[in-house]
């Protein structure tokens, strides 16, 4: 089979590594595809800087539509980032017939559904395994693995920076301004974390999970997001103390062929194997009808991990160009997309309240749960030597969203509540 050419997008951590790895591992790769594996063009901002790796200065460009609109290009690789340029890029190449690979969670969570749809048309692969979870491969493994079964939960710790910072709230007993401040220092935050700790990160990917999980088209507006920025070191200090750990959890949920998606701080019983996944690690638990539960863990970002994802991608196109079957494995959401109303969304609740220190508060307090229907599953009253007001500590059986709501609201307005300190989804 002739050599096949590969148009790169990008020279940056993963770009850089995804070089290493086909130039690295060429024999194994001719090995598996049958044919010697060229990255013909490199698009980068400046041809000229001076960079870790060697790629002759002949194969870079700074201008994208060199490697678009070059015939003897194969496949795209596209590890750049951005959104609507990108987006021009990449639909333009899939109608010049070239495949392509994208690390690119923002592009594929906001616009998957129009590029897939032209990949089909032109009989084009479009893999994008690295753009969730880095070296984890979750999506071939919902696609592939999970085919025969029918996926009811997924949930997941798919952002690395929020886990590192929790990590070290609940190792460390730091506070989060602190923690987020080191994370910057040590490359894994931005200078402006906003897109991590905010949710927004983990939002889109677990948009793309849903997708994949439910085979329906789920947008990024379906999933309920709620960051980390509010969780304190005495959140972290309860949660411990009642047997939780706190992680940033995205959990896609299916019953009853209606569908509920949301990413926020939730506590989760520490002998869930999930709980004791730390630092910058990713894991994803999949509760399939048929399998059961699985947990999938690993590196979720960085150079060589997230370059191992693209090139298993692209080596997934070239089997494919030698078997003539491009374009035909792409994920068919053939589902009607049924979101859960508030009523039906249910979960545990942890609740901390600071409240008037005089008899008959807790009474008053449980009347307002019995009055929305909201069960409780333990009430404990915490000494603070810290916090002259009592302190009160509610979890909650599984209730409806929009009941705990009703509650919470009704909190604010009730005289002996002092402060709705902290509320938490609960799980395991």
């Amino acid at each position: 089979m002739k050599p096949i050419r590969v148009g790169l997008l990008g020279l940056g951590t993963v770009g850089t590594g995804v070089v290493r790895i086909v130039e690295g591992h060429q024999s194994d790769l001719q090995s598996q595809v049958g044919s010697e594996v060229i990255i013909e063009k490199v698009l980068v901002k400046n041809v000229d800087k001076s960079r870790s790796i060697s790629v002759p200065h002949h194969k870079m460009t700074d201008n994208a539509w060199d490697i678009i609109r070059d015939p003897d290009i194969d496949i795209i690789v596209e590890v750049m980032g951005g959104i609507e340029t990108t987006k021009e890029y990449l639909l333009e190449a899939l109608e010049r017939g070239k495949h392509v690979v994208t690390a690119n969670k923002d592009l594929m969570a906001l616009h998957g559904p129009e590029i897939l749809a032209k990949a089909k048309e032109h009989q084009c692969d479009v893999f994008y395994e690295a753009s969730v979870a880095g070296g984890i491969p979750i999506i071939r493994t919902l696609s592939e693995g999970f085919s025969s079964d029918r996926i009811l939960k997924i949930m997941g710790i798919v952002n690395g920076t929020t886990n590192f910072i929790l990590t070290k709230m609940s190792q460390e007993g730091a506070s989060y301004a602190d923690v987020l401040k080191e994370a910057q220092e040590l490359g894994y935050a931005e200078a402006d974390p906003t897109s991590d700790v905010e949710g927004l990160d983990a939002a889109r990917k677990m948009a793309i999970l849903g997708t994949l999980g439910f085979r329906a088209n789920v947008a990024l507006e379906d999933v309920s997001v709620r960051g980390i920025s509010s969780v304190s070191k005495e959140d972290i200090l309860y949660a411990k103390r009642l047997g939780y750990e706190v992680k940033l959890l995205g959990i896609a949920e299916r019953q009853d062929e209606h569908i509920s998606l949301s990413v926020q701080p939730t506590m989760i019983r520490k002998s869930h194997p999930i709980a004791s996944v730390n630092g910058v690690f990713n894991a994803v638990y999949v509760h399939g009808e048929a399998v059961g539960e699985t947990m999938f863990y690993g590196a979720g970002a960085g150079e060589m991990p997230t370059a191992t994802s693209v090139v298993a991608d692209l080596v997934a196109v070239i089997k494919n160009l030698k078997l003539g079957v491009n374009g035909q494995q792409a994920i068919v959401t053939y589902k009607e997309k049924k979101l859960k109303t508030d009523e039906q969304i249910e979960y545990k609740n942890f609740i901390l309240l600071h409240v008037q220190d005089k008899a008959g508060v807790l009474a008053r307090i449980t009347q307002v749960f019995a009055e929305f229907e909201v069960s409780l599953a333990s009430v404990l009253q915490q000494p603070n030597p810290d916090n002259p007001e009592a302190e009160i500590i509610i979890i909650t059986h599984d209730a409806s969203k929009a009941s705990m709501d009703k509650v919470l609201k009704h909190f604010e307005q009730l005289d002996v509540i002092r402060k709705i300190k902290s509320v938490y989804r609960v799980e395991g």
